[in-house]
C-alpha cells in the first residue's frame, strides 16, 4: 500500500523497469522505481520509504485540519468568529514539532549523502562520459584507448517510411526485440563494464548542460562544459540497465538514452580486448553472441 502511494510522487522517475538477466523491460504504468540494481540504490529506496512514515500522517493531519477548519468555521456554523490572537500550547507544538521532524528526516539523509559522496573502494575502472547534443561519447580511461559514441537507434517520426527505416536500423544492430532494446532506449554502442566492480565516471558536456542519470544505480549527475563532475557505482547484477539524460538541453533532449550492459569479467576482458583493436562493432556483436550462448546453457542447465 505505502509503495502504491508513494509512486505517484515518483512516477516521472520511475516509468522504466529493469528485470532478470541480459534483458530490460518496461512495465505499463508503472509507478515506483526501478529495481535497484546496487546497494546504493537500495539504500536511497529504504530512504524514501522511511520518508512515508513522516509525510502520509502529516498529509492527513493537514487534510483533517481543513476539513474541520471548512466545516466547523465557516461563516454559517459559526458566524461570531473567535477573536484569539495567541495560544501558546499552539505556538510549541508548531515550533517544536517541525523541528523533530526535520532532525529525524536530516540525520539519516546525511547519512545516505555521505555514502553517496564515499566510495567503499579505489576504482577498478574509470569512464569518461560527455554529453553532447543529444548523444552520449564514452571513453575507458584504461590505457587501451577505447572511446565511441552512443546514439539512439529505431527513432520513427510515425510515417511509414520511417518505420521501416527504424526496423532496417535495429536488424543491422541486432537489437529487433522491444522487450529488451525498447522504442527510444535502445543505443547502437552501449556502456560495457564488469559486475561487482567498482565503476568511477568522469562526467562532463560538450555543449550545453546535460544530466548522467541511471535509475537503478542511483546515479544522477550534471554534466557541465569546461567541467568534470565525479560518480560511482558498482552493479550487483548482469543485465541492460536504462537511463535518460535530466536535464532540458534542446530540442532531443528526449531522445538522448543511457544504456549500461553489465557483463562477467570474463566477458568484459574478452570485449575490451577486441575493442581495443579498433574493432568495437566485432566486438559488440561477440559480446551479444556470449550473452545469448550463456543464458541457452543456464535454461538448459534449469
Amino acid at each position: 500500500m505505502i509503495k502504491k502511494i508513494t509512486g505517484f510522487a515518483a512516477f516521472g522517475a520511475g516509468i522504466l523497469s529493469v528485470v532478470g538477466t541480459a534483458s530490460a523491460a518496461l512495465t505499463d504504468w508503472q509507478i515506483w522505481h526501478q529495481p535497484a540494481g546496487s546497494e546504493m540504490m537500495r539504500r536511497i529506496e529504504a530512504f524514501d520509504e522511511y520518508t512515508l512514515w513522516f509525510m502520509i500522517p502529516i498529509t492527513i493531519f493537514v487534510v483533517i485540519l481543513l476539513a474541520i477548519v471548512a466545516i466547523r468555521f465557516n461563516a454559517k456554523s459559526n458566524p461570531t468568529p473567535s477573536k484569539t490572537s495567541h495560544n501558546s500550547l499552539i505556538e510549541v507544538i508548531w515550533t517544536l514539532g517541525p523541528v523533530v521532524i526535520l532532525v529525524a528526516l536530516s540525520l539519516p539523509s546525511f547519512k545516505l549523502l555521505t555514502a553517496q559522496y564515499t566510495p567503499p573502494t579505489a576504482p577498478d575502472i574509470t569512464i569518461k562520459a560527455t554529453g553532447y547534443q543529444w548523444y552520449w561519447g564514452y571513453e575507458y580511461q584504461t590505457g587501451d584507448e577505447i572511446s565511441y559514441e552512443s546514439v539512439l537507434i529505431g527513432r520513427d517520426d510515425g510515417t511509414e517510411e520511417s518505420k521501416a527505416e527504424a526496423v532496417s536500423e535495429r536488424e543491422e544492430y541486432g537489437k529487433t526485440d522491444l522487450a529488451k532494446y525498447p522504442r527510444l532506449l535502445a543505443v547502437d554502442n552501449e556502456l560495457v563494464v564488469p559486475v561487482n566492480k567498482h565503476i568511477r565516471v568522469l562526467v562532463t558536456a560538450s555543449d550545453v548542460l546535460h544530466n548522467f542519470a541511471m535509475p537503478a544505480f542511483g546515479l544522477k549527475m550534471d554534466a557541465v562544459p569546461g567541467r568534470l563532475n565525479e560518480t560511482w557505482f558498482i552493479a550487483e547484477k548482469e543485465g541492460l540497465y536504462y537511463g535518460q539524460c535530466s536535464e532540458l538541453c534542446g530540442k532531443d533532449h528526449a531522445f538522448m538514452p543511457i544504456a549500461i550492459r553489465v557483463v562477467s569479467e570474463d566477458q568484459f576482458k574478452t570485449w575490451q580486448q577486441a575493442a581495443a583493436d579498433d574493432d568495437l562493432e566485432g566486438a559488440n556483436k561477440a559480446l551479444m553472441a556470449s550473452i545469448k550462448s550463456r543464458k541457452s546453457i543456464q535454461l538448459a542447465n534449469k
